[in-house]
């Protein structure tokens, strides 16, 4: 498009320029003011001029300031050739930018990926003409080619040629004859449309509470439901019948997975159910597919969106549901960059968008259930699975009693249950929530142990590529003959175990078993995912090793032992969630087990089976568990019954990173209901080469902790080098 500059000297020559607020993609607290077009409306992307560059803007809400001097402002440069930002997108970026005390640039910076902004190419589209010329030369080619454009959209030159068969050169040269219209059009394919293909059969459980979501579609108001089943209950096909509501009504429906792993089979289902697919969003889209489904999202022309937590900042013309699929993962907590809660903002959109929200999972969040008892959440239970299938019988393996063999991962009990498992023609997941072969490398010689470079954290081995790497940073070096530290060769040996290594074990114990690993290692993009799961369907995996990707989602039908490994790796660490995590972690695992016609069984090798997240487990009583966590965090004022925000201090020099957290500390303000604690060094202390120093604020309740942090950390962002980050509601504290 022209300079909006020069479009003004050529079409607004009568229209006088107002002032008008412009929120850019620069960390900046507030919108600016620029000189604009008043018939511009608000959500319009424009590019303005901004510190001797250009910058991406929104025309945002309400009006500039009246009494700025107009000499000294300067006026936008041009709009992009872009939808509208929704107002209710417009209203989310405010609230969030304001409740995580971040500037709301830096929020509009996630509605706005710079490859979304280029215009679609174009491509030019023929149809045949209302009439043409009475001397026109209509030839056998020229006639088909007519008949066939005759009942179509129009088409590409291309296209029109192939179904005639004929040369593209005819179709061109018609259009030069005035025989046929031509215009150019985007080339990025439509959505495709859903057609409520395939009406599932529901049990009594499964249709009375499909009925229930039914109705918070059709009543278009703001709702939140806590869809609350047992893994293998039938939560996917119950709120699949919503989003065919809300596709009745004609509104978009925003679905969220903490995985990509999770969409494969999701998608399957939804494709048989609606006879198409839905638009994906997640951080591996090109830049093509990202632009597609963006402008598809703006212009309402996408009726159903599944993404990651980055999709809840989509803009949506008309949204009338949200589902959050698994609410309680921590995988939709962002933890860098703007700290976002994907669930949470969610549900403020809904909120902001007067759309129905389902939180659909089988080990919910305390947040989430606190809300319910509340009364501020309703509640859909499904307290059995579907059809014939039944929960797994869940065992404990004491390895205080029966711990394995010198050198192996696995106890007895766990392999006499693998191999009457494989005897029957069945399969077995072994769930270790750790990549790689083993999480340290020590020299037996001196005893150093193999760490990070520019992370306090020891290099993982990965056995498969032959290298250590660290999961904080990414760095990765072959391995090495000889210890760095002393320089003995022959002395680096692996500690502990990861999922290759169990691997290793299991191929020496059953040789002819057929083992897979499955980690985000080893299922590195969507088609891998895919080939995995096929295999595992079509039976050609007896043992899959898998880390968290396998934990969740997923339906293998002939799956009926499941082993955790180490019960106890999420127990520690000094977490406030630690146990609701591993509760959660483990159920969600061993759900995968007898989710068809045969019964299955979990064990989980653990040294601590007196744990209460243990004996919850096998006694299958959530709510017990749920009653004892509640208890503990309302005693110790803990989230969701009070307030926390971390603050983290980082630079790349460790004096002057430890001055500035000193410095914040001693500013601290005295405040009623407010603790501070530090500062203290992070406990991973250098991360990707930055020294670390954390604060943490608790607060009760009804404490305003945004007001707080404002008066208190104010504009000090970043300085001489160090930079200061705020996370309200954190959950990493590593």
């Amino acid at each position: 498009m022209p300079d909006l500059e020069a479009s003004i000297v050529d079409d607004l020559i009568d229209e006088t320029l107002v002032v008008r607020p412009v929120l850019t993609t620069a960390p900046l607290s507030t919108a600016l003011s620029y000189l604009a077009p008043p018939e511009l409306p608000p959500g319009s992307l424009v590019e303005v001029p901004l510190g001797g560059r250009m910058a991406i803007g929104v025309i945002w809400d309400g009006v500039g300031d009246p009494n700025i001097d107009l000499a000294k402002l300067k006026s936008i440069r041009r709009r992009l050739e872009a939808p509208l930002l929704p107002q209710g997108l417009r209203r989310l970026i405010d609230w969030t930018a304001a409740y995580l005390v971040v500037p709301p640039g830096n929020v509009l910076r996630l509605s706005l990926p710079r490859t979304v902004l280029s215009p679609p190419p174009r491509k030019t589209v023929y149809q045949s003409a209302k009439s043409y010329p009475a001397n026109a030369r209509l030839t056998p080619q020229r006639k088909r080619i007519l008949a066939t454009l005759a009942n179509v959209p129009p088409l590409p030159a291309v296209e029109a040629a192939r179904l005639a068969g004929v040369g593209q050169q005819v179709v061109r040269a018609m259009a030069q004859a005035g025989l046929l219209n031509s215009h150019e059009v985007s080339s990025d394919d439509p959505a495709e449309v859903m057609t409520n293909f395939k009406k599932p059969a529901l049990s009594s459980n499964q249709a009375s509470a499909a009925e229930v979501l039914r109705q918070r579609v059709c009543a278009s108001a703001f709702s939140v439901d806590l869809l609350d089943g047992v893994t293998g209950s039938g939560k996917t096909v119950v709120y699949m019948e919503a989003i065919a509501a809300a596709l009745s009504m004609g509104r978009q429906t925003l679905c969220l997975v903490p995985e990509i792993s999770l969409t494969d089979q999701w998608l399957k289902r939804f494709t048989d159910r609606f006879g198409a697919k839905p638009i994906i969003w997640h951080s591996e889209l090109g830049g093509a597919a990202r632009r597609r489904a963006w402008r598809a999202i703006a212009d309402g022309s996408a009726s159903v969106v599944v993404g990651a937590r980055s999709a809840t900042f989509l803009p949506f013309k008309n949204l009338g549901l949200i589902v959050i699929d698994e609410e309680h993962e921590a995988a939709y907590k962002q933890d860098d960059g703007v700290r976002y809660q994907a669930r949470d903002i969610a549900v403020v959109r809904g909120r902001l968008e007067q759309a129905s929200v389902v939180l659909a999972s089988a080990t919910p969040s305390l947040e989430t259930l606190n809300n319910v008892q509340r009364g501020r959440y309703g509640r859909v239970e499904l307290p059995s699975r579907h059809g014939v299938a039944v929960k797994p019988e869940v065992d404990l393996i004491d390895l205080r009693a029966t711990p394995p063999e010198r050198g192996f991962w696995l106890a007895q009990p766990m392999v006499e249950s693998i191999e009457k498992t494989l005897s029957a023609g069945e399969q077995t997941l072994l769930f270790l929530n750790r990549r790689g072969y083993a999480p340290l490398t020590l020299c037996r010689s001196c005893g150093s142990r193999v760490e990070c470079p520019s992370c306090s954290a020891w290099l993982v081995e990965h056995r498969l590529n032959g290298r250590l790497i660290c999961h904080h940073c990414g760095f990765s070096k072959r391995f090495p003959n000889s210890c760095e530290d002393c320089g003995v060769e022959g002395q680096l040996t692996a500690s502990g175990p990861g999922v290759e290594r169990v691997a290793e074990e299991a191929r020496n114990r059953w040789p002819k078993a057929r083992i897979e690993i499955a980690s985000s290692d080893t299922l590195s993009g969507p088609s891998a995912i895919q080939e995995f799961i096929r295999a595992m369907l079509e039976g050609e995996i007896d043992i899959a090793v898998g880390t968290q990707v396998l934990a969740k989602g997923h339906h293998f039908p002939n799956l009926t032992l499941v082993g955790i490994v180490d019960g106890d790796l999420g127990l520690g660490g000094g977490d406030l969630r630690a146990g609701e995590r591993s509760f959660q972690l483990l159920t969600q695992a061993s759900g995968r087990a007898g989710r068809a016609e045969r019964p299955g069984r979990a064990l989980i090798q653990t040294h601590q089976p007196d744990h209460s997240v243990m004996q919850a487990l096998i006694s299958g009583d959530r709510d017990a568990f749920i009653d004892a966590e509640t208890t503990a965090r309302k005693y110790t004022k803990l989230p969701p019954f009070g307030r926390l925000a971390a603050i983290i201090i980082s630079g790349r020099d460790s004096a002057e990173s430890e001055r500035m957290a000193r410095a914040i500390a001693k500013s601290a303000p005295n405040y009623d209901d407010v603790r501070i604690l530090g500062p203290a060094p992070a406990p991973i202390a250098q991360l990707r080469g930055r020294w670390r120093w954390r604060l943490l604020v608790m607060a009760a309740r009804h404490v305003d902790v945004q007001a707080v942090l404002r008066d208190w950390i104010g504009e000090t962002i970043s300085r001489g080098g160090v930079r200061v980050t705020i996370d309200v509601d954190p959950y990493n504290f590593m």
